[in-house]
């Protein structure tokens, strides 16, 4: 009896066990497989398409595929086109010698979101260098180079604003004098009415 216990209870679990081995890749969440240009890439030739494929199929109202440049910039590209588990963009300007990032989103069958990115790099010898921020550089060097203008500028004004205060105390020079002559004024005149007094008292 307790032989043929063991063995059912054993069989149960076997049982238990292939019925749950099946179920556990679908329960699993999508999942990025192939990239091109691959992770970490190094391209001598600028890519035109950015395609992606994942462990499930995609929902293509819940894909969001993107590419970034070195400065954060998006890069133009069309919405994903959705076959299967597979996702593609189609780039739509020349990519320049650079770092590019590519950013996705999907959903994977149980509703959970995936997402990440990974970058690549376009190094053509035949291409010039990615835009870097070049035309701000180059503004503010205009701003820049103005400066000086408006550093001599500042540098004649502030001279301008010395002689300025510098008048500001010539002109408080004269206002001292005519303090200074009043009080000595009512002085005299105190004086000279003491010295009526006392002539007129004797």
């Amino acid at each position: 009896m307790r032989t043929r216990t063991v063995s059912a209870l054993l069989a149960a679990l076997f049982t238990t066990a292939l019925l749950l081995v099946p179920a556990t890749p679908a329960a699993a969440h999508n999942s990025l497989q192939e990239a091109t240009p691959a992770r970490d890439a190094r391209l001598t030739t600028a890519p035109t398409q950015v395609t992606l494929r994942f462990l499930q199929r995609l929902n293509p109202a819940f894909t969001t595929i993107t590419l970034r440049d070195a400065t954060d910039r998006q890069v133009p590209a069309s919405a994903p086109a959705v076959d299967g588990a597979t996702g593609t963009v189609t780039i739509e300007e020349p990519l320049a010698n650079g770092t590019y990032t590519v950013a996705y989103r999907v959903v994977s069958r149980d509703g959970h979101p995936v997402q990440g990115s990974y970058r690549f790099t376009v190094a053509d010898p035949a291409a010039p260098p990615a835009a870097a921020p070049s035309p701000t550089t180059d503004a503010s060097t205009g701003t820049s180079a103005s400066a000086p203008a408006g550093t001599s500028e500042g540098a004649d004004a502030s001279p301008a604003s010395a002689d300025a205060s510098t008048g500001a105390d010539d002109g408080g020079l004269p206002v001292g004098i005519l303090v200074g002559g009043a009080v000595a004024a009512v002085a005299a005149a105190g004086v000279t009415a003491l010295l009526l007094r006392r002539r007129r008292a004797a």
